[in-house]
């Protein structure tokens, strides 16, 4: 797979996966849709259905298969790459469904097949497959680490309006975090620890009015929180809420699947540790009603 060369496995995932088109697409091919009709039923204009079907193509994500040749036909499906997202998917499904309020009713539940029970994904270490919260981990640089190459280059990405209707977008809480490259690395920085304005333009090198108007939206979504600075009356830090710290399973396996199949030829960007049983700490996802390990093929849209 693809991604812009001076860039880590972050920058590169953000890259790919901040449009919703895309992350909507995705999502229709792991349900079965092969064909450009089958995709066509999403709220997208034909040109950029096509756009995007290119694209995916292209980073590896489908395989297109001509199934005729006159006129020209052909199907798409989704490559290894592309079935390995439903760890990604499956926690944004869930945070949306449980935290984005035009979404409480309107999203399906899931189901696992294992057990025959509607179910929450929760976040567990592959390691000791105990549960876990982001306190728990522990974060630091790898190897090709870095905020500077943790941005995400592009900039073609669609950004969602989050006064927008609930049938406008499957995902659009989630597109007000990933779908910009400045906001992606602000919500990535708050989970690294930073607090204050001047940090975060600092760290990220970002203009002071972008950070300013991603802060603001972040306020406003409810994932940050403004409060005083302890000894600075006059500054003020953003705390990750309960819905903001609640995205951790999105970030968690959106940068496993990063490091898997878009890593940087120097190592890693993160290294994540689960300080419970001290080892790296690779995310998985298991069912809350049976505490057996989830699996794409094993999970089922309620109707």
């Amino acid at each position: 797979m693809t991604g812009p060369d001076d860039a880590n496995a972050v920058g590169r995932m953000l890259a790919l996966l901040g449009d919703e088109w895309t992350l909507l697409i995705v999502r229709e091919s792991l349900l079965g849709a092969r064909r450009f009709t089958d995709f066509a039923a999403l709220p997208i204009s034909n040109a950029v259905l096509s756009n995007r079907l290119r694209s995916l193509v292209d980073d590896g994500l489908l395989e297109r298969r001509v199934y005729q040749d006159q006129p020209p036909r052909a199907d798409y499906h989704p490559t290894e790459p592309c079935r390995a997202l439903w760890p990604v998917l499956v926690s944004i499904w869930h945070w949306e469904r449980t935290w984005v309020e035009g979404h409480i009713r309107s999203l399906p539940a899931m189901r696992h097949q294992g057990c025959g029970q509607d179910f929450s994904p929760v976040l567990r270490c592959g390691h000791c497959r105990q549960p876990v919260h982001v306190v728990h981990i522990d974060a630091s640089w790898g190897p090709s680490g870095g905020w500077r190459r943790s941005v995400p280059r592009a900039v073609t990405r669609r950004r969602v309006r989050t006064d927008a209707p609930p049938d406008a977008g499957l995902f659009p809480e989630t597109m007000a975090i990933f779908g910009n490259r400045w906001a992606s690395a602000i919500m990535g920085a708050a989970f690294l620890g930073t607090r204050r304005f001047t940090d975060f333009q600092t760290r990220l090198s970002a203009p002071a009015a972008v950070v300013a108007d991603r802060l603001r939206l972040f306020c406003d979504i409810g994932v940050l929180q403004a409060a005083a600075h302890p000894g600075r009356a006059d500054w003020s830090e953003y705390h990750l809420t309960p819905k903001g710290l609640a995205f951790y399973p999105v970030i968690a396996t959106a940068i496993h699947w990063g490091e898997t199949y878009l890593g940087a030829p120097d190592g890693p960007a993160l290294l994540f540790t689960h300080t419970a049983c001290g080892h790296p700490f690779v995310p998985e996802l298991g069912c809350d009603q049976c505490a057996e390990a989830l699996a794409g093929s094993a999970i089922g849209v309620v109707a």
